[in-house]
Protein backbone atom coordinates (compact mmCIF):
# COMPACT_ATOMS: atom_id res chain seq x y z
CA UNK A 1 0.00 0.00 0.00
CA UNK A 2 1.00 3.93 -0.86
CA UNK A 3 1.97 5.80 1.88
CA UNK A 4 -1.35 7.65 3.23
CA UNK A 5 -0.92 11.31 3.11
CA UNK A 6 -3.31 13.33 5.21
CA UNK A 7 -3.10 17.24 3.85
CA UNK A 8 -4.15 19.79 6.14
CA UNK A 9 -4.75 23.26 4.81
CA UNK A 10 -5.06 26.53 6.08
CA UNK A 11 -9.06 27.82 4.80
CA UNK A 12 -8.51 31.44 7.10
CA UNK A 13 -7.92 33.61 4.47
CA UNK A 14 -9.14 31.78 1.26
CA UNK A 15 -10.81 28.34 -0.04
CA UNK A 16 -9.62 25.66 -0.90
CA UNK A 17 -9.70 23.63 -4.50
CA UNK A 18 -9.45 20.39 -2.47
CA UNK A 19 -11.76 21.24 0.09
CA UNK A 20 -14.19 22.51 -2.69
CA UNK A 21 -13.68 19.60 -4.87
CA UNK A 22 -14.40 17.26 -1.83
CA UNK A 23 -17.81 19.91 -1.17
CA UNK A 24 -19.18 18.91 -4.97
CA UNK A 25 -19.21 15.06 -4.58
CA UNK A 26 -22.04 14.03 -5.97
CA UNK A 27 -24.21 10.95 -7.69
CA UNK A 28 -23.57 13.07 -10.54
CA UNK A 29 -19.59 11.44 -10.26
CA UNK A 30 -20.90 7.99 -10.82
CA UNK A 31 -19.48 7.00 -14.71
CA UNK A 32 -21.90 6.34 -17.79
CA UNK A 33 -20.37 2.78 -17.64
CA UNK A 34 -22.25 2.22 -13.97
CA UNK A 35 -25.59 3.33 -15.80
CA UNK A 36 -25.31 1.11 -18.59
CA UNK A 37 -24.06 -1.47 -16.99
CA UNK A 38 -26.59 -1.13 -14.49
CA UNK A 39 -29.87 -0.29 -16.58
CA UNK A 40 -28.47 -4.06 -18.96
CA UNK A 41 -28.67 -5.50 -15.40
CA UNK A 42 -32.29 -4.33 -14.54
CA UNK A 43 -33.60 -5.15 -17.44
CA UNK A 44 -32.25 -8.64 -17.82
CA UNK A 45 -34.21 -9.16 -14.39
CA UNK A 46 -37.19 -7.97 -15.88
CA UNK A 47 -37.20 -10.39 -18.66
CA UNK A 48 -35.81 -13.34 -16.89
CA UNK A 49 -36.60 -13.21 -13.35
CA UNK A 50 -35.39 -15.63 -11.21
CA UNK A 51 -32.69 -17.13 -14.11
CA UNK A 52 -30.91 -13.67 -14.77
CA UNK A 53 -31.13 -13.23 -10.33
CA UNK A 54 -29.25 -16.52 -9.99
CA UNK A 55 -26.58 -15.97 -12.96
CA UNK A 56 -26.11 -12.72 -11.38
CA UNK A 57 -25.33 -13.99 -7.89
CA UNK A 58 -23.14 -16.66 -9.84
CA UNK A 59 -21.43 -14.10 -11.30
CA UNK A 60 -20.86 -12.20 -8.49
CA UNK A 61 -21.15 -13.81 -5.22
CA UNK A 62 -21.60 -17.51 -4.75
CA UNK A 63 -20.47 -19.81 -8.11
CA UNK A 64 -22.60 -22.60 -7.09
CA UNK A 65 -25.92 -20.73 -5.96
CA UNK A 66 -28.99 -22.72 -7.44
CA UNK A 67 -32.67 -20.84 -7.38
CA UNK A 68 -34.00 -23.09 -5.03
CA UNK A 69 -31.39 -21.35 -2.83
CA UNK A 70 -32.38 -18.49 -3.11
CA UNK A 71 -34.59 -17.55 -0.29
CA UNK A 72 -33.09 -18.56 3.16
CA UNK A 73 -34.92 -21.34 4.71
CA UNK A 74 -35.36 -21.02 8.43
CA UNK A 75 -33.64 -24.04 9.42
CA UNK A 76 -30.59 -21.89 8.62
CA UNK A 77 -32.18 -18.88 10.60
CA UNK A 78 -32.57 -21.18 13.90
CA UNK A 79 -29.07 -22.76 13.38
CA UNK A 80 -27.43 -18.88 13.21
CA UNK A 81 -28.46 -18.50 16.96
CA UNK A 82 -25.51 -21.47 17.68
CA UNK A 83 -23.33 -19.33 15.79
CA UNK A 84 -23.13 -15.79 17.79
CA UNK A 85 -22.44 -15.53 21.35
CA UNK A 86 -25.15 -14.44 23.68
CA UNK A 87 -23.56 -11.09 24.30
CA UNK A 88 -23.78 -10.31 20.50
CA UNK A 89 -27.35 -11.17 20.93
CA UNK A 90 -27.80 -9.29 24.47
CA UNK A 91 -26.08 -6.23 22.72
CA UNK A 92 -28.15 -6.62 19.53
CA UNK A 93 -31.59 -6.47 21.66
CA UNK A 94 -30.27 -3.48 23.66
CA UNK A 95 -29.81 -1.19 20.84
CA UNK A 96 -32.70 -2.61 19.03
CA UNK A 97 -34.93 -1.31 22.29
CA UNK A 98 -33.35 2.19 21.66
CA UNK A 99 -34.28 2.65 18.18
CA UNK A 100 -37.88 1.71 19.06
CA UNK A 101 -38.24 3.90 21.61
CA UNK A 102 -36.43 6.69 19.14
CA UNK A 103 -38.78 5.82 16.64
CA UNK A 104 -41.93 5.49 18.39
CA UNK A 105 -41.80 9.13 19.21
CA UNK A 106 -41.80 9.78 15.68
CA UNK A 107 -44.85 8.10 14.77
CA UNK A 108 -47.59 10.18 13.15
CA UNK A 109 -51.26 9.99 13.09
CA UNK A 110 -54.33 10.30 11.88
CA UNK A 111 -57.01 13.27 12.20
CA UNK A 112 -59.47 15.49 11.02
CA UNK A 113 -60.75 18.80 12.35
CA UNK A 114 -64.26 21.26 11.20
CA UNK A 115 -63.14 24.49 9.44
CA UNK A 116 -66.09 26.48 8.84
CA UNK A 117 -67.89 24.08 7.35
CA UNK A 118 -65.73 21.97 6.29
CA UNK A 119 -63.95 18.83 7.25
CA UNK A 120 -60.05 18.64 6.85
CA UNK A 121 -58.14 16.33 7.66
CA UNK A 122 -54.82 13.19 7.39
CA UNK A 123 -55.30 9.14 6.65
CA UNK A 124 -51.89 7.95 8.11
CA UNK A 125 -51.49 4.42 6.09
CA UNK A 126 -48.65 2.44 6.39
CA UNK A 127 -47.30 0.36 3.25
CA UNK A 128 -47.77 -2.55 2.71
CA UNK A 129 -44.21 -4.25 2.00
CA UNK A 130 -40.76 -2.63 1.80
CA UNK A 131 -37.62 -4.63 0.85
CA UNK A 132 -34.72 -3.65 2.81
CA UNK A 133 -30.84 -3.99 1.20
CA UNK A 134 -27.99 -4.63 3.28
CA UNK A 135 -24.46 -4.38 1.65
CA UNK A 136 -22.14 -7.52 2.61
CA UNK A 137 -18.93 -6.82 0.21
CA UNK A 138 -17.09 -5.62 2.65
CA UNK A 139 -18.55 -6.25 6.09
CA UNK A 140 -21.82 -7.89 7.45
CA UNK A 141 -23.97 -4.99 8.83
CA UNK A 142 -26.60 -6.33 10.77
CA UNK A 143 -26.85 -2.67 12.46
CA UNK A 144 -28.29 -1.45 9.04
CA UNK A 145 -30.83 -3.61 9.08
CA UNK A 146 -32.26 -2.66 12.57
CA UNK A 147 -31.64 1.02 11.16
CA UNK A 148 -34.35 -0.06 8.94
CA UNK A 149 -36.30 -2.57 10.28
CA UNK A 150 -37.63 -1.19 13.26
CA UNK A 151 -38.65 1.97 11.73
CA UNK A 152 -40.86 0.09 9.48
CA UNK A 153 -42.15 -1.87 12.20
CA UNK A 154 -43.24 0.98 14.17
CA UNK A 155 -45.05 2.39 11.01
CA UNK A 156 -46.91 -0.66 10.84
CA UNK A 157 -45.54 -2.56 7.61
CA UNK A 158 -47.11 -5.94 7.81
CA UNK A 159 -44.49 -7.62 5.33
CA UNK A 160 -40.35 -7.00 5.33
CA UNK A 161 -38.09 -8.31 3.08
CA UNK A 162 -33.82 -8.48 3.12
CA UNK A 163 -31.81 -9.25 0.25
CA UNK A 164 -28.29 -8.98 1.16
CA UNK A 165 -25.27 -10.69 -1.27
CA UNK A 166 -24.25 -13.84 -0.02
CA UNK A 167 -20.64 -15.41 0.59
CA UNK A 168 -18.74 -17.46 -1.86
CA UNK A 169 -20.02 -20.79 -0.10
CA UNK A 170 -23.72 -19.49 -0.23
CA UNK A 171 -24.23 -18.28 3.54
CA UNK A 172 -25.02 -15.17 4.58
CA UNK A 173 -22.93 -14.32 8.22
CA UNK A 174 -25.04 -15.55 11.37
CA UNK A 175 -25.06 -12.00 12.59
CA UNK A 176 -27.43 -10.76 10.03
CA UNK A 177 -30.25 -13.73 10.30
CA UNK A 178 -30.04 -13.35 14.19
CA UNK A 179 -30.67 -9.42 13.38
CA UNK A 180 -33.62 -10.60 10.94
CA UNK A 181 -35.06 -13.03 13.31
CA UNK A 182 -34.80 -10.77 15.93
CA UNK A 183 -36.39 -7.78 13.87
CA UNK A 184 -39.32 -10.11 12.60
CA UNK A 185 -37.84 -10.75 9.35
CA UNK A 186 -38.39 -14.57 7.87
CA UNK A 187 -38.30 -13.40 4.02
CA UNK A 188 -34.70 -13.16 3.79
CA UNK A 189 -32.96 -13.57 0.01
CA UNK A 190 -29.12 -14.21 -1.08
CA UNK A 191 -28.91 -11.37 -3.56
CA UNK A 192 -27.22 -8.54 -3.54
CA UNK A 193 -26.39 -5.79 -6.17
CA UNK A 194 -28.19 -4.20 -8.72
CA UNK A 195 -30.14 -7.69 -9.71
CA UNK A 196 -31.53 -7.63 -5.93
CA UNK A 197 -32.78 -4.04 -6.56
CA UNK A 198 -34.33 -4.98 -9.86
CA UNK A 199 -35.67 -8.74 -7.99
CA UNK A 200 -37.50 -6.32 -5.61
CA UNK A 201 -38.83 -3.64 -7.74
CA UNK A 202 -40.62 -6.05 -10.55
CA UNK A 203 -40.13 -9.48 -8.61
CA UNK A 204 -39.67 -12.60 -10.23
CA UNK A 205 -41.46 -16.23 -9.72
CA UNK A 206 -40.29 -16.94 -6.42
CA UNK A 207 -39.84 -13.04 -5.14
CA UNK A 208 -43.11 -10.91 -4.65
CA UNK A 209 -41.94 -7.69 -5.53
CA UNK A 210 -42.10 -4.55 -2.60
CA UNK A 211 -43.80 -1.51 -2.67
CA UNK A 212 -40.43 0.80 -1.59
CA UNK A 213 -36.63 -0.43 -0.89
CA UNK A 214 -34.60 1.19 1.54
CA UNK A 215 -31.02 1.01 2.43
CA UNK A 216 -27.25 1.82 1.10
CA UNK A 217 -25.16 0.21 -1.70
CA UNK A 218 -22.52 0.38 -3.79
CA UNK A 219 -22.70 2.42 -6.80
CA UNK A 220 -24.40 0.02 -8.85
CA UNK A 221 -27.08 -0.52 -6.30
CA UNK A 222 -27.53 3.07 -6.27
CA UNK A 223 -28.13 3.96 -9.36
CA UNK A 224 -30.42 0.83 -9.40
CA UNK A 225 -32.47 2.37 -6.79
CA UNK A 226 -32.07 5.70 -8.76
CA UNK A 227 -33.62 4.08 -12.01
CA UNK A 228 -36.28 1.57 -10.47
CA UNK A 229 -37.71 5.06 -8.74
CA UNK A 230 -41.21 5.37 -10.17
CA UNK A 231 -42.01 1.47 -10.48
CA UNK A 232 -41.25 1.49 -6.36
CA UNK A 233 -40.40 3.99 -3.92
CA UNK A 234 -36.80 4.35 -2.28
CA UNK A 235 -35.86 6.40 0.48
CA UNK A 236 -32.71 8.27 -0.81
CA UNK A 237 -29.86 7.64 -2.69
CA UNK A 238 -27.26 6.97 0.56
CA UNK A 239 -23.62 6.41 -0.69
CA UNK A 240 -19.94 6.25 0.70
CA UNK A 241 -20.35 7.35 4.63
CA UNK A 242 -19.36 10.82 5.53
CA UNK A 243 -18.22 12.62 8.41
CA UNK A 244 -17.04 15.95 9.38
CA UNK A 245 -15.18 16.61 12.84
CA UNK A 246 -15.35 20.82 14.52
CA UNK A 247 -13.09 20.89 17.05
CA UNK A 248 -12.02 23.26 19.31
CA UNK A 249 -8.37 23.71 21.03
CA UNK A 250 -10.01 21.70 24.24
CA UNK A 251 -10.45 18.72 21.76
CA UNK A 252 -8.31 15.13 21.91
CA UNK A 253 -6.32 14.52 19.36
CA UNK A 254 -6.03 10.77 19.78
CA UNK A 255 -10.27 10.61 19.90
CA UNK A 256 -10.24 12.93 17.10
CA UNK A 257 -8.11 10.66 15.34
CA UNK A 258 -9.62 7.57 16.04
CA UNK A 259 -13.41 9.72 14.82
CA UNK A 260 -11.84 9.68 11.63
CA UNK A 261 -10.38 6.31 11.09
CA UNK A 262 -13.61 5.30 12.31
CA UNK A 263 -15.26 6.76 9.34
CA UNK A 264 -12.94 6.27 7.22
CA UNK A 265 -12.66 2.03 7.11
CA UNK A 266 -15.59 1.41 5.64
CA UNK A 267 -15.25 1.32 1.65
CA UNK A 268 -12.35 3.27 1.18
CA UNK A 269 -13.89 6.31 -0.33
CA UNK A 270 -15.00 7.90 2.47
CA UNK A 271 -15.53 11.83 3.22
CA UNK A 272 -13.69 12.16 6.48
CA UNK A 273 -12.77 15.99 7.56
CA UNK A 274 -11.24 18.03 10.61
CA UNK A 275 -12.23 21.68 10.84
CA UNK A 276 -10.33 23.35 13.90
CA UNK A 277 -8.99 27.04 14.61
CA UNK A 278 -6.04 25.46 16.66
CA UNK A 279 -2.81 24.46 13.82
CA UNK A 280 -1.57 22.57 16.75
CA UNK A 281 -4.35 20.21 17.22
CA UNK A 282 -4.48 19.86 13.01
CA UNK A 283 -1.13 18.53 13.53
CA UNK A 284 -1.19 16.91 16.20
CA UNK A 285 -4.36 14.46 14.91
CA UNK A 286 -3.08 14.14 11.83
CA UNK A 287 -0.05 12.61 13.52
CA UNK A 288 -2.15 10.35 15.68
CA UNK A 289 -3.89 9.16 12.72
CA UNK A 290 -0.92 7.98 11.14
CA UNK A 291 -0.17 5.93 13.91
CA UNK A 292 -3.78 4.36 14.76
CA UNK A 293 -3.88 3.49 11.36
CA UNK A 294 -1.17 1.23 11.38
CA UNK A 295 -2.61 -0.77 14.46
CA UNK A 296 -6.23 -1.57 12.36
CA UNK A 297 -7.14 -4.50 10.50
CA UNK A 298 -9.07 -2.80 7.51
CA UNK A 299 -5.21 -0.58 6.84
CA UNK A 300 -5.62 -0.44 3.01
CA UNK A 301 -9.38 0.85 2.93
CA UNK A 302 -8.94 3.47 5.75
CA UNK A 303 -5.92 4.55 4.26
CA UNK A 304 -7.22 5.38 0.79
CA UNK A 305 -10.41 7.08 2.47
CA UNK A 306 -7.76 9.32 4.40
CA UNK A 307 -5.54 9.83 1.28
CA UNK A 308 -8.18 10.08 -1.34
CA UNK A 309 -10.84 11.82 0.51
CA UNK A 310 -9.93 12.97 3.37
CA UNK A 311 -8.40 16.82 4.71
CA UNK A 312 -8.21 18.38 7.63
CA UNK A 313 -8.64 22.30 7.44
CA UNK A 314 -7.71 25.34 9.60
CA UNK A 315 -10.55 27.74 9.83
CA UNK A 316 -10.61 31.06 11.81
CA UNK A 317 -12.67 30.45 14.22
CA UNK A 318 -15.96 27.91 14.82
CA UNK A 319 -18.06 30.24 13.17
CA UNK A 320 -16.44 29.78 10.40
CA UNK A 321 -16.18 25.73 10.42
CA UNK A 322 -20.25 26.03 10.75
CA UNK A 323 -20.62 27.97 7.72
CA UNK A 324 -18.11 25.05 5.73
CA UNK A 325 -19.94 22.22 7.58
CA UNK A 326 -23.52 23.49 6.49
CA UNK A 327 -22.07 24.02 2.54
CA UNK A 328 -20.64 20.55 2.68
CA UNK A 329 -23.80 19.22 4.31
CA UNK A 330 -22.11 15.56 5.48
CA UNK A 331 -23.76 13.00 6.71
CA UNK A 332 -22.57 13.17 10.25
CA UNK A 333 -21.26 16.36 11.75
CA UNK A 334 -19.36 15.94 15.52
CA UNK A 335 -19.07 19.36 17.17
CA UNK A 336 -15.98 18.50 19.42
CA UNK A 337 -16.08 21.42 21.13
CA UNK A 338 -16.30 22.93 25.01
CA UNK A 339 -20.15 24.21 24.20
CA UNK A 340 -21.64 22.24 21.41
CA UNK A 341 -25.04 23.24 22.06
CA UNK A 342 -24.19 27.04 21.07
CA UNK A 343 -23.18 26.11 17.91
CA UNK A 344 -26.10 23.50 17.10
CA UNK A 345 -28.71 26.58 16.42
CA UNK A 346 -26.58 27.44 13.43
CA UNK A 347 -26.33 23.94 11.82
CA UNK A 348 -28.65 23.62 8.97
CA UNK A 349 -27.30 20.80 6.86
CA UNK A 350 -26.42 17.43 8.64
CA UNK A 351 -28.24 14.29 8.51
CA UNK A 352 -27.13 13.89 12.06
CA UNK A 353 -25.18 16.27 14.56
CA UNK A 354 -22.97 14.23 17.72
CA UNK A 355 -22.67 16.73 20.45
CA UNK A 356 -19.68 16.96 22.58
CA UNK A 357 -16.67 15.14 23.32
CA UNK A 358 -18.27 11.70 24.13
CA UNK A 359 -20.27 11.85 21.54
CA UNK A 360 -18.10 9.59 18.66
CA UNK A 361 -20.38 8.76 15.64
CA UNK A 362 -20.25 5.66 16.03
CA UNK A 363 -22.48 5.85 19.55
CA UNK A 364 -25.24 7.35 17.30
CA UNK A 365 -24.87 5.33 14.28
CA UNK A 366 -25.23 1.56 16.41
CA UNK A 367 -27.13 2.28 19.53
CA UNK A 368 -28.40 5.41 20.20
CA UNK A 369 -31.27 5.22 18.47
CA UNK A 370 -31.95 7.49 15.68
CA UNK A 371 -30.96 5.47 12.09
CA UNK A 372 -27.88 5.27 10.42
CA UNK A 373 -28.92 5.89 7.33
CA UNK A 374 -28.68 9.00 6.40
CA UNK A 375 -28.25 11.65 3.70
CA UNK A 376 -24.59 11.60 1.54
CA UNK A 377 -23.61 13.23 -1.15
CA UNK A 378 -24.21 17.09 0.56
CA UNK A 379 -28.25 15.97 0.08
CA UNK A 380 -28.82 17.07 3.49
CA UNK A 381 -29.31 20.46 2.08
CA UNK A 382 -32.59 18.60 0.78
CA UNK A 383 -33.31 15.89 2.93
CA UNK A 384 -33.68 13.89 5.91
CA UNK A 385 -32.27 10.21 7.54
CA UNK A 386 -34.29 7.27 7.11
CA UNK A 387 -37.72 7.35 9.67
CA UNK A 388 -40.92 6.25 10.56
CA UNK A 389 -42.55 8.98 8.01
CA UNK A 390 -40.26 6.91 5.06
CA UNK A 391 -42.68 3.29 5.50
CA UNK A 392 -46.32 5.88 5.81
CA UNK A 393 -48.52 6.96 3.06
CA UNK A 394 -50.65 10.54 3.79
CA UNK A 395 -53.60 10.69 2.34
CA UNK A 396 -55.74 13.94 2.25
CA UNK A 397 -59.05 14.02 3.51
CA UNK A 398 -62.15 16.63 2.98
CA UNK A 399 -65.31 16.68 3.57
CA UNK A 400 -67.74 19.61 2.43
CA UNK A 401 -71.23 20.43 4.16
CA UNK A 402 -73.76 22.77 2.97
CA UNK A 403 -71.67 26.30 5.06
CA UNK A 404 -68.80 25.02 3.11
CA UNK A 405 -69.77 24.76 0.14
CA UNK A 406 -70.99 27.96 0.04
CA UNK A 407 -68.16 29.74 1.54
CA UNK A 408 -65.70 28.33 -0.88
CA UNK A 409 -67.93 27.61 -4.03
CA UNK A 410 -68.65 30.99 -5.76
CA UNK A 411 -64.19 31.70 -5.08
CA UNK A 412 -63.82 28.04 -7.09
CA UNK A 413 -65.74 28.77 -9.85
CA UNK A 414 -64.11 32.03 -10.27
CA UNK A 415 -60.87 30.33 -10.15
CA UNK A 416 -61.87 27.46 -11.90
CA UNK A 417 -63.28 30.02 -15.15
CA UNK A 418 -60.25 31.93 -14.85
CA UNK A 419 -57.75 28.79 -16.18
CA UNK A 420 -60.00 28.00 -18.82
CA UNK A 421 -61.83 24.89 -16.69
CA UNK A 422 -65.16 25.09 -17.30
CA UNK A 423 -66.13 21.68 -16.33
CA UNK A 424 -64.36 22.21 -13.01
CA UNK A 425 -66.65 25.52 -12.40
CA UNK A 426 -69.62 23.83 -13.51
CA UNK A 427 -69.09 20.82 -11.47
CA UNK A 428 -69.01 23.97 -8.29
CA UNK A 429 -71.86 25.67 -9.75
CA UNK A 430 -74.43 23.05 -10.22
CA UNK A 431 -73.93 21.92 -6.96
CA UNK A 432 -74.48 25.43 -5.20
CA UNK A 433 -77.74 26.00 -7.60
CA UNK A 434 -79.21 22.34 -7.01
CA UNK A 435 -80.83 23.88 -3.78
CA UNK A 436 -82.00 27.00 -5.33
Amino acid sequence: MEETRLEIIDVRTQSSALLEALRQRSLDDLSPEVERTTREIIERVREEGDRAVVEYTRQFDCPTLTVEDLRVRPREIEAAYGEVSPEWVGAFRHAKENIYAFHERLRPGSWLDSFEGLWLGQKVTPLASAGIYVPAAKAPLPSTLAMCAVPAHVAGVERLVLASAPQRDGRLHPTMLVAAAECGIDEIYRMGGAHAIAALAYGTDTIEPVHKIVGPGNPYVIMAKKLVYGTVGIESLPGPSESLIIADGGADPRLVAADLLSQAEHTGDNLVILLTPDAKLAAAVRDEAYAQLERLPRLELTGKSLGEYGVIAIVRDLAQAVEISNDIAPEHLELTVADPLSLLADVENAGCVCLGHRTTVPLADYAAGPSHVLPTNGTARFSSPLSVEDFIKRTSVVYADERGLQRLGPDVVLLAEGEGLVAHAEAVRKRLTRGS
